[in-house]
């Protein structure tokens, strides 16, 4: 099984969540024990060799692969939230989307200064909400040694937003 077999099961949903948009739906996979375990460990061989102390996941969608992720690892999962869903003290930073702005929270806490982390989501679009958590984990001092995606669209060039971060996507469209 490869990132082929994936990519067959991940399913265009036209006009979703408004016209104009094509949603790459994940739920096949997800659904898929052989598929899923697949994307899992496709995501934690992006890790390479390197002792990850932390795998970052982004609200909501990368939750399920990052603490996937995260147990293979041996390692801690902290979610990256949007605005008023963390308990504790949180860090925060806006980003921009298409329509508007929205804010992303860490719980000051949830890293600590040098900590090798590995920043997973489940797609990579625009970049904005990727930047605004790049730019949460420096500012507690993260060693981000990498961003990790299953699907990034290329065409909408996220990727930029990015730089100079690795960012190592399984599936591109």
């Amino acid at each position: 099984m490869n990132a082929d077999c994936l990519r067959a099961a991940i399913r265009d949903v036209v006009d979703f969540p408004k016209p104009g948009i094509i949603f790459k739906d994940i739920t096949p996979v997800l659904a898929d024990a052989k598929l899923f375990r697949e994307s899992i460990a496709l995501l934690c061989a992006t890790a390479g060799n390197v002792k990850i102390d932390k795998v970052v996941g982004i609200d909501a969608r990368g939750f399920i692969f990052a603490a996937a992720v995260a147990d293979r690892l041996d390692a801690g999962f902290v979610p990256i939230r949007k605005k008023g869903k963390l308990p504790w003290k949180t860090r925060q930073t806006a980003y921009s989307l298409e329509y508007g702005e929205s804010i992303v929270e860490l719980h000051e806490d949830a890293i600590r200064p040098g900590e090798t982390v590995l920043l997973v989501d489940d797609l990579l679009a625009t970049g904005g909400t990727a930047a605004a958590a790049v730019k949460l984990l420096d500012e507690l001092g993260a060693n981000l040694v990498g961003i990790s995606v299953l699907i990034e669209l290329e065409f909408l060039a996220g990727r930029a937003k990015l730089a100079p971060h690795r960012v190592i996507s399984i599936i591109t469209y």
